[in-house]
């Protein structure tokens, strides 16, 4: 067993500094003040909060409390399953009615659905998208930021800064634009096959839940810093390594996010996440995880956590997909994995 303790406590260092990154990244996900900092600051990023607010809390949110609190119990009491003063001979008379007011019942409830949620779903989800756009844009220049050079100060760890300097800068010019618009294109697509994988990984027996939660964490996390990555100009890779590397951090971070909506209803899930995800974007806009992290790794000199390969498999899987196209799509598509 002596040859073990080495071993034992190394464990047990690098588990304590995946828990104090993890708490370090829940604490600032929750610093949600900044958000009234940042309004009070602009005032169009007041109003497209305000709109986030009134779209999804008031209207979506709203709708579906007015669906299951007034109209459905209004069907009931309509159209009702059975008679409580009902003997049971006459129970098996209006079976048939009983049954045809269930179905009725049911087939309106269908029609709210259809004319009403799902298209208010799909209308919320567009146009949230693109206000989410606004937001950061607003909440990052609130934030008296205009470029990429803030974010990463000289006053970083210099293992963070050894790190971004092995990725080469983005070239100017109409170059520089293909690059980043090819990178968006790709993160696009990457996202969409992780989130495949999130959904997938719910099905597994006994692990599926807790596996689900912290990919979802990790996905959310990751939509929330892209948004600032953009407007500094961090380029896919060196957001990728980032992420990975930092892995329990941003587990941390997008806890909060996947608790507002782990255990309400698809619908009802969406609607909270479309109101709180703003506010959580708001807060990376104002979170400087280089700063938080490199404090954290100078207290445990020699003892990094070690990278962990989020995206591996949607990665891997989003190449071989990629390589069933045409030869000249495939190389452009690499191309820019590789910028």
């Amino acid at each position: 067993m002596e040859h073990m303790k080495p071993l034992i406590e190394a464990l047990r260092t690098k588990l304590k500094q995946a828990l104090i990154l993890w708490a370090e990244g829940f604490r600032e996900a929750c610093c949600l003040h900044r958000v009234i900092v940042l309004c009070r600051r602009s005032k169009k990023l007041m109003i497209r909060t305000g709109q986030c607010f009134l779209l999804n809390g008031f209207i979506f949110l709203g709708s579906l409390f007015v669906l299951n609190s007034v109209v459905i119990p209004t069907l009931q009491w309509i159209l009702p399953d059975h008679y409580s003063q009902t003997n049971c001979e006459a129970m098996s008379e209006f079976h048939g009615v009983f049954k045809f007011y269930s179905f009725l019942r049911g087939f309106l409830i269908q029609l709210f659905y259809v004319f009403w949620f799902y298209p208010l779903y799909v209308f919320s989800f567009i146009l949230s998208n693109l206000w989410y756009n606004d937001i950061a844009t607003h909440g990052f220049a609130a934030m008296g930021r205009s470029g990429p050079s803030t974010v990463e100060s000289s006053k970083q760890n210099d293992t963070l800064t050894s790190d971004s300097k092995v990725h080469a800068a983005r070239p100017a010019g109409l170059g520089g634009i293909m690059i980043g618009i090819g990178e968006q294109v790709y993160s696009l697509l990457l996202l969409t096959f992780f989130f495949f994988e999130v959904y997938a990984a719910g099905f597994i027996p006994y692990v599926g839940k807790a596996l689900n939660f912290v990919l979802l964490s990790w996905m959310y996390a990751y939509y929330c810093f892209e948004y600032k990555w953009n407007f500094t100009e961090w380029g896919l890779e060196k957001r990728l390594d980032f992420f990975e590397t930092n892995w329990a951090f941003f587990a941390g971070f997008g806890s909060p996010c996947v608790l507002a909506i782990f255990f309400f209803s698809p619908l009802v899930g969406y609607g909270f996440m479309a109101v709180l995800f703003p506010l959580f974007v708001l807060t990376a806009t104002g979170t400087e995880a280089e700063q938080v992290i490199s404090t954290q790794r100078r207290r445990f000199t020699g003892a990094q956590l070690g990278k962990v390969p989020v995206f591996y498999a949607a990665d891997t899987l989003l190449i071989r997909v990629l390589s069933l196209l045409p030869s000249e799509s495939q190389e452009r598509a690499q191309d820019n994995k590789t910028l």
